[in-house]
C-alpha cells in the first residue's frame, strides 16, 4: 500500500543578529494554534503556551501531526476540521555553535480521518447505568 504524506515546516528566525546568538530572545507566547474551526471538546494541546528564556538562547522546535476530523453533529451536520498532537524540543545554544535561535513548526499531515460524532444515549441505557450504580452501592455497604 502506497501511502502520499504532505511534511512542512514554518518558522521565526532572526535576520541579522549584533552581539552573537547566544543573546537572542527566542521567547513566545502561543495563544490560539488551530488547523480549522473548533468542534465541542475540542483541546489544542499549544494554546496558552509560553516559552521564556532568561538567561540563554536556542531553538525551540515542535513536531505536528495534524489529523483530519470529522465532527458529526445531532443534526445531521458535519464539520470538516483538523486535530493535532505535539512534540516539542528545545536546544539550547553552546558557545561557538554555527545554527541560530529560531523557533520551528514542522507538521505533518496523516493519511488517516478521523469521524467524532456526538450521539444521545437511550433511556434504557440510563436505567441499566442507574441500576448498576444502585446494585454496586448496596454490595458495598452490604445492605442486602
Amino acid at each position: 500500500m502506497l501511502v502520499c504524506t504532505i511534511i512542512s515546516l514554518f518558522y521565526i528566525l532572526p535576520t541579522q543578529i549584533f552581539g552573537g546568538a547566544k543573546k537572542v530572545n527566542v521567547s513566545h507566547v502561543i495563544h490560539d494554534l488551530s488547523f480549522g474551526p473548533k468542534y465541542p471538546g475540542i483541546h489544542n494541546p499549544l494554546d496558552g503556551t509560553a516559552r521564556i528564556l532568561d538567561d540563554t538562547s536556542g531553538t525551540f522546535k515542535y513536531y505536528i501531526k495534524i489529523v483530519p476530523t470529522e465532527y458529526r453533529y445531532l443534526s445531521k451536520e458535519v464539520l470538516p476540521t483538523n486535530q493535532f498532537s505535539v512534540t516539542e524540543y528545545f536546544v539550547p545554544m553552546r558557545d561557538f555553535d554555527r545554527s541560530w535561535p529560531a523557533v520551528f513548526f514542522l507538521y505533518d499531515l496523516s493519511p488517516i480521518t478521523v469521524t467524532i460524532r456526538e450521539e444521545r444515549r437511550s433511556f434504557l441505557h440510563f436505567l441499566t447505568r442507574l441500576c448498576a450504580v444502585l446494585g454496586g452501592t448496596f454490595a458495598l455497604t452490604g445492605t442486602c
